[in-house]
């Protein structure tokens, strides 16, 4: 599938989900958040213990 008609695909899915009240929106908290997260997650096998930046 090219590019272009999965972005179309996905603008769908995304415009139906808000439009049903179910859509996600991102604060800067909430983003910030996953952020830490996903930087525990990936670097957590690294010697670190997770939660210590």
């Amino acid at each position: 599938m090219d590019a272009s008609k999965q972005k179309a695909i996905a603008s769908k899915g995304g415009k139906a989900s808000h439009a049903h009240g179910t859509g996600h929106e991102w604060t800067a908290s909430s983003a910030r958040e996953a952020g830490r997260k996903g930087g525990l997650a990936s670097h957590g096998g690294r010697g670190k213990k997770a939660g210590n930046p």
